[in-house]
């Protein structure tokens, strides 16, 4: 019996890892709350949970592995939790703890082979930015890099390599969320080399309470989202475009839409010609081409995850509805009773 066990336990370690299309080849994770429990879900293109898999709180974005059928799903900041999840079976594969001091800052990525996890986290008592590094055979801790700024939040991997990084700029408490620098903040968006080394970064002097919380690719350059921490009678832009090396472009729609962002974006997407940005708190989606020309504002109430679909956009919100996004309009696709967190997070196409 014991020969037996042994053989099926080195069977099992053998056996090869589930792809994405063992699992049906979902499109997209997005974390949500059915009555009182979370989950995390996988959806097909056309909006249809494939599977559902029980978080232990809140769930606020996920990162998918690049080929297989494997998950990691980030608590709501400060993070309590960051569950590996085998979403072949459903079964929690390990629960990630950041070092003794640093906490989870709802955000990660796999690097391109996805031989390692890249985590956004801080230092819970200053607010100092590191990404946290694992390796993902075994899901252990190899080190940690400096952001180079305060409460990084969202981290993208770019297809060169390089790691894009918005720092927040906010020093919180560590455990009230209290926002304790907010007339002496400074946000930027950092890009990191392979290694961690600091390659450029820029910052918005004149718009220093706007703090870069969101990221999206669009073609050569880098979308941010932005979340007003300033003077909400002033009509600021929620939106930027970074192409590294030149200087930042602030998508500028009129006062009156951009009052109705509420000065809080609070997801980015982006297609090969447009990029969309959410406000949940004014009920806002609003596009715009890849040169930072206004095209649409649509109005929704809770809209905020937001992920490309083919030419436009696949959205939800936080009433359970997921629906399509275009230039012309919004157009409702599916409704249920998952009230849908902040974040839809498409699977790469491998």
């Amino acid at each position: 019996m014991q020969r037996r066990a042994f053989l099926a336990s080195v069977a099992a370690a053998c056996a090869p890892r589930l792809t994405w299309a063992d699992v049906g080849s979902p499109a997209f994770l997005a974390a949500g709350k059915q009555g009182e429990a979370f989950f995390l879900h996988a959806l097909s293109a056309a909006g249809e949970t494939l599977f559902e898999v029980p978080l232990p709180g809140r769930g606020h974005a996920a990162a998918a592995h690049p080929t297989q059928a494997e998950a990691v799903a980030f608590a709501r900041r400060p993070g309590t939790f960051a569950l590996v999840v085998d979403c072949a079976t459903g079964r929690i594969i390990t629960r990630l703890a950041p070092p003794d001091g640093q906490q989870f800052n709802g955000h990660g990525v796999f690097s391109a082979d996805g031989s390692l996890l890249l985590t956004s986290e801080v230092v819970a008592d200053t607010s100092a930015g590191r990404i946290g590094l694992w390796d993902t055979r075994s899901y252990t801790r190899l080190t940690d890099w400096p952001s180079h700024g305060l409460g990084p939040h969202e981290i993208r991997l770019l297809p060169n390599g390089t790691l894009a990084v918005a720092n927040g700029g906010i020093q919180t408490d560590p455990v009230d969320r209290a926002k304790l620098n907010i007339p002496t903040m400074h946000p930027n968006l950092t890009l990191l080399s392979a290694d961690g080394n600091l390659l450029d970064q820029i910052d918005l002097p004149d718009l220093r309470q706007n703090s870069i919380r969101h990221l999206a690719q669009s073609g050569d350059a880098i979308a941010f989202a932005m979340q007003w921490e300033g003077d909400p009678a002033e009509p600021v832009p929620q939106l930027g475009l970074w192409t590294p090396g030149t200087a930042p472009i602030l998508c500028e729609p009129t006062p009156q839409d951009a009052f109705a962002m509420q000065g809080y974006a609070g997801s980015v997407a982006a297609t090969a010609d447009r990029v969309l940005v959410t406000s949940p708190k004014g009920g806002v989606a609003m596009i715009f081409s890849a040169d930072g020309t206004h095209k649409a504002t649509h109005h929704r109430a809770d809209l905020c995850g937001a992920a490309p679909l083919g030419t436009g956009f696949l959205l939800t919100d936080g009433l359970g509805a997921l629906m399509t996004a275009d230039d012309r309009a919004l157009s409702p696709l599916r409704s249920g009773k998952t009230a849908w967190d902040n974040h839809l997070v498409p699977l790469a196409r491998t």
